[in-house]
């Protein structure tokens, strides 16, 4: 007999995993071509070749012992953390070392460290709808509450006077995204100085500690210039989890870090268990070979036109057929608002045309759909005439 709480978990598994594998279920009775699968955040863009080149020069230069053994640290490799902060500190005006990084297996991973790290039983996490569902089971795991904020659909910024009455004394963590997913929002700096401000004072009325916790995957995935703000620079309490899944197109190599600054508050005490929650969760550290791999690659983005013209091409074909959605600054999903109440049914009749697509309240936002255009550039001009023949059932 499984546990209690993974029967919860089984029971919410993931849609947009159960809708990816309809679309390989689809894909082999249509043929690929002909099935239009926005489901799943996978990167089409190839990795930069530096990428390839990095793996091949350490293959060939490295001692295989010490490539592919155990590192001295479970928080990693001291030259690569050294990189990673001296990177940052370029980009960002920021004075990380060494000593401030953890390397992680993806984000995911690099979450589930730092709320076992934080996290008493009963202690509340604080989500702004919509989120990346896993928060909730993250925050689970833990035995934490995740306390939503419910979704500001006029231009999905965090609704920051729901957030202030939200906050209690058991408030531990603040979780925020952005780029956004699913809506490929960037909070602007006038709400992170709000938030900042707000969490300062809930800290001094309560006499607690709580912890803004930065999920920035798709930090490098933004348009027309617009820039994501360093959150470690607008409140001392501030913890950073990174993935190169999106920036570098390595999903599957599952490699990223935290980031925890000298000015979170017992920062040392921080650092020093979240190298012991990388080990006691089952990771032990970070893949080694992809430590080495980024640390080489810190300076190379994917190709981000790629995504650009998908999104321009998708946005501007789905407003032609009606429907409705703000366009994205970041990320590469677009959130679209359903023709019908229940946009389970609409996912429903979507796929009748062989469009893969998921509801909204998977991110505890019911009503929306979410579209991953990340697909190649003639799945999107394909699916457009179905798109055009779904709206008429609506429009």
């Amino acid at each position: 007999m499984i546990a209690e709480k993974m029967k919860n978990m089984v029971a919410n598994s993931s849609a947009i995993r159960a809708m990816f594998e309809e679309g390989n279920r689809l894909a082999s009775i249509y043929g690929p071509e002909n099935v239009f699968d926005f489901s799943l955040g996978n990167p089409n863009v190839p990795a930069p070749e530096a990428v390839k080149k990095a793996i091949l020069e350490l293959l060939d230069e490295s001692d295989p012992v010490v490539l592919h053994g155990y590192t001295n640290s479970n928080s990693g490799y001291a030259d690569v953390r050294e990189a990673v902060a001296n990177s940052l500190n370029e980009r960002f005006g920021t004075k990380f070392e060494g000593k401030n990084i953890v390397m992680t297996v993806g984000a995911a991973g690099g979450l589930n460290v730092i709320l076992k790290t934080l996290i008493n039983p009963g202690d509340e996490v604080i989500a702004f709808a919509p989120y990346f569902g896993e928060y909730r089971s993250y925050t689970n795991n833990y035995d934490g509450v995740l306390v939503e904020i419910s979704p500001n659909t006029v231009d999905f910024q965090p609704k920051l006077d729901e957030f202030e009455q939200k906050i209690t004394p058991k408030t531990k963590a603040v979780i925020v995204n952005t780029p956004n997913n699913p809506t490929g929002v960037v909070y602007s700096e006038e709400t992170i100085l709000k938030l900042a401000a707000i969490m300062e004072a809930k800290q001094k009325e309560y006499g607690t500690d709580i912890y803004l916790i930065s999920d920035e995957p798709y930090r490098e995935l933004v348009y027309d210039g617009v820039e994501v703000p360093y959150l470690t620079k607008y409140y001392d309490n501030t913890i950073v989890g990174y993935s190169y899944s999106k920036s570098l197109s390595l999903p599957g190599e599952r490699i990223g870090y935290l980031v925890i600054p000298d000015e979170v508050k017992d920062s040392a005490d921080v650092q020093s268990a979240a190298n012991v929650a990388t080990r006691i969760l089952g990771f032990v550290n970070a893949p080694t070979l992809q430590q080495k791999v980024v640390a080489k690659c810190l300076n190379e983005k994917t190709d981000i036109s790629f995504y650009d013209r998908n999104r321009e091409t998708l946005y501007n074909g789905l407003t032609e057929c009606g429907f409705e959605c703000i366009k994205p600054e970041g990320a590469f999903y677009l959130f679209v608002k359903s023709p019908i109440a229940d946009e389970k049914e609409f996912c429903a009749a979507a796929k009748k045309y062989n469009i893969l697509i998921v509801p909204g309240s998977s991110f505890a936002c019911p009503g929306y759909v979410r579209l991953a255009y990340c697909v190649s550039y003639e799945t999107i001009v394909n699916s457009l005439p179905k798109f055009k023949e779904l709206s008429k059932e609506y429009f």
